[in-house]
This record gives C-alpha cells, structure tokens and sequence, in this order.
C-alpha cells in the first residue's frame, strides 16, 4: 500500500501538514522576544504596550478556543486546519506593512485568530485517526512541533532579521503558511472511512454530536470544578512558559547581563530545546505508565523551584539561567498532560470542545501575564537604552519574574486538590477494590480516570 492509501501512513501525512502549520503558529507567537528591539524602535513604545502588542496574539487566540473545539467536533480538521492557515498568513503580511501601533496591535490579532484554531484542529485529528492510548503521546508530540518552532523563534529568526530584515522575514513566512494551507486542504479528512481508507484497529468511531449535545457538554464543564483547576493550571503555567521564552527572557538578559539580542536569543533557544524534548517525552512516559496526575504535580513542582531561581537572586550566574531556561521548555510537557486529564473525563465527540476550554485558558494566560510583568517594568525604567532596549532595574526584572513564581505556585497548588478530589472520587466509588490495581495518583492502571472516559455523570462534583 502507498502512505495515500495506508491507513496507518496516510495519518501521518494528515497529522504532518497540520504540524506545519502549528510550527508556524509558534514561530509567530514566540517571535516577539527576538522581534522586541526591532518592534520599540519601529512603533516607538513603552514595555507595557510592547507586552499588550504580544499579549494581542494570545487575547484572541484563546476566545476562539471553544468555537474552534465546536466546530472541529462537527466539521474535522480540514476545513478547519486549511481556514486558520490562510487567515494566519494573511495576518503576518498585514504586521509587516503595519505603519502605526494600532495597524500592527490589529494585524498581530489577526495572526492570533488563524493560529487559535489550528492545535485543537490538531488533537481532534489526532482523536479520529490514532488509539486511545497514544493520544499523550501524540498531544506530547504535536507540543514537540511548538518547541521546533520557539528554536526557529530564537537565533535563527534574529540571524533571518539581521539579514533581511524583519518584515521580509514575516512575509516569508506567510508564503510558507499558504503552501501549508493548500497540504492540509488535500491530505486531511475527518477519518479513515472520510478518506475511502479501512478503519485502524483500537481507534474508536468517532460521532458527531448534535449542537445541543455540544450545548450540554459546555454546560458540563462550567460546573466542573476539575476544568476550573485544570485551567488555572494552564492559565498560569503555560502563560509563564509563554512570556518567559516567548517576550521577556531576551529583555531581562540585554539588560542584565548586557548581551546583545542575537546572543540572548541562545537562552531562549534553551528553553526551545526544552519544549522539543520535554513534551514528547512526558507524553510518551504518561501513556506508558498510565498515569497523569502524579507527573502532572511533580512536574509543576519542579517548575515553580526552578523559575524562583530569577526573582531570589535577581542575576544568577548564565550559566544557571540557561538551565533554568532549558527546565522552563521542558515543563511544558507536564504541563500539557492536563489536555488528557481533560478529555478522558469527557465523552470522545466532546474531546474538542473539552480540549479547548483548558487550552484556551494557558492563551488567556499567555495574554494577562506578559502585560503585568510589563506594567511592572514600566516602574522601574531607568531611561537608558542597551542594544535598543528599554533599561529597567534588576529589581524591576526581580518583581516581575516573581509574579510569574507566584502563577505557577498556584497551578502547583491547583494540580495537588485535582489530585485530591480524584483519588476521593475512586475511593467513594470503590470500582479500585473491585477491578484490580489503582495507580499512586488515584487513576486506574489503563490511565483513564474512574469516572470514565465516555461519562460526565461525575463531573460537575
């Protein structure tokens, strides 16, 4: 069989062409770290307005997660997947003849607005088209895409705009986008039975719900306490992952360290590299091990030691900060195992919309959190200018990477309760003495929660 008629291959052509395009949508919305000075100088503005021009990406990108969960359930990934491509990179080309702030604050949201469909897309193919037990792997895998393109987002990027220049460089990645778009539109269907393909062995058919079925999910999961803790984990988690690597990580070591952008970058990359090992591999640990909720707590455990490093000693040797970088990437794999957590406990033509209300917080998070640390800087300006940024104190970068402490503390704290409750839940129902084993965290040893996968009798509780 060819990898067109190839069940089992063709997936993998569908899942690539949306890949490229999600390696795009993360080149875009970590660009702006390397893209700061070039940014201040052409709009000629003040930290916190450069952290709402980033945070204008994330602002829609995270209101158009719960319709794009909707409509990838009802319509697939295609159209979908294809739509967001074309309307991303007509985005970039308009940030690149942007002559004023507001044109370059609306052309950013519009890049936003095509990026915001195209990872739930993503995992709603990946639900139609792989088994049970491979979805973490390949929410793991697919997040892996995001840490190739927050490396590109780094020094090759800045060497792209020392080069070219930065509005060639968007541009060219917006022609990019357009080819992508055309490969998703011809190579990803619905399911193997869209495609005129045989079914693939464990993946279960896929239904699609009705709107007031979708209408009775959502207001399932605004009741469910477990989506409200497992947001603001992905509020706070994925929102300092995205500010650190994605905007302020290059500022504070131009400033502080007084490096230069291009060799910032290589921090940034750091965490980059991060993100491109870490999430594949909790993903592929967390389906082997049947287990999320234990390395989804260690993990933000981990984080919330590592990021206090910055705020406790204001300038650690580099070193230090290019692990603490390294280890900020790497935790968005444990991170992401709260999508899982989310969309076992919700019936499978519901996974997209269950998906998207999480993952929609991390891009509200991605949004609020750079604006703060920004509006805090702004405190702390000293008037001087290194390498074409904005100075601020030490002290300014030290309260400002403490608000971000703070946030993944919280999700700490939120990921301990979710535990918590879930271990009660399987207690009450004593379904752990009846049918075998039960992992530390309190799921059951196949790594579906008690509550089941395909029943949301028990969410609200």
């Amino acid at each position: 069989m060819s990898a067109l008629t190839d069940p089992t291959k063709r997936r993998w052509l569908g899942w690539g062409s949306l890949a490229v395009v999600f390696l795009l949508v993360n080149v875009h919305r970590l660009s702006t770290a390397v893209l700061s000075e070039e940014l201040v100088d052409a709009f000629a503005i003040s930290a916190s307005q450069l952290g709402t021009l980033h945070a204008s990406f994330f602002f829609i990108y995270a209101v158009v997660q719960i319709p794009t969960g909707v409509v990838a359930d009802r319509y697939g990934a295609r159209y979908v997947g294809a739509a967001g491509a074309v309307v991303l990179s007509a985005g970039a080309v308009a940030f690149t003849l942007s002559d004023s702030y507001l044109t370059a604050f609306l052309s950013r949201a519009v890049i936003g607005l095509g990026s915001g469909v195209i990872f739930i897309a993503t995992l709603r193919f990946c639900a139609n088209w792989f088994r049970v037990d491979e979805f973490a792997t390949m929410t793991g895998v697919t997040t892996g895409i995001a840490g190739l393109g927050a490396i590109l987002a780094t020094v090759p990027l800045a060497v792209a705009i020392e080069q070219i220049g930065w509005r060639p460089t968007v541009r060219a990645l917006a022609v990019v986008g357009l080819a992508a778009a055309i490969a998703v539109f011809a190579l990803v269907r619905r399911s193997p039975s869209d495609a005129g393909l045989d079914p693939i062995e464990n993946v279960p058919k896929q239904r699609t719900a009705s709107l007031r079925e979708t209408g009775a999910h959502l207001r399932t999961l605004l009741g469910d306490l477990d989506q409200w803790l497992l947001s603001v984990v992905f509020f706070s988690a994925m929102g300092t992952i995205l500010t650190v690597i994605g905007l302020w990580g290059v500022p504070y070591l131009v400033v502080v360290y007084g490096l230069d952008v291009t060799t910032a970058s290589y921090f940034t990359l750091a965490g980059a590299v991060g993100m491109l090992i870490g999430a594949p591999a909790m993903g592929r640990v967390s389906d082997r091990i049947g287990r999320r909720h234990g390395p989804l707590i260690a993990g933000l455990g981990l984080f919330t030691l590592v990021l206090a490093v910055v705020p406790a000693l204001g300038d650690p040797p580099l070193a230090a900060v290019a692990g603490v970088f390294f280890l900020v990437g790497f935790s968005l794999g444990f991170v992401m195992l709260a999508l899982p957590i989310i969309k076992e406990r919700y019936p499978a033509e519901a996974s997209g919309v269950a998906t998207a209300t999480v993952n929609g917080a991390g891009f509200v998070g991605g949004a609020v959190l750079p604006t703060m640390m920004g509006v805090v800087l702004d405190g702390y300006r000293t008037g001087d200018v290194v390498s074409g940024t904005v100075v601020y104190t030490e002290a300014g970068y030290r309260i400002a990477f403490s608000l971000t402490t703070a946030a993944v503390a919280a999700a700490f704290c939120c990921a301990v309760w979710l535990s918590v409750r879930q271990r009660r839940r399987v207690d009450t129902s004593g379904d752990g003495e009846s049918s075998g084993e039960k992992s530390s965290d309190g799921e059951s040893s196949d790594g579906e929660s008690s509550g089941g996968m395909n029943s949301t009798s028990e969410s609200g509780k």
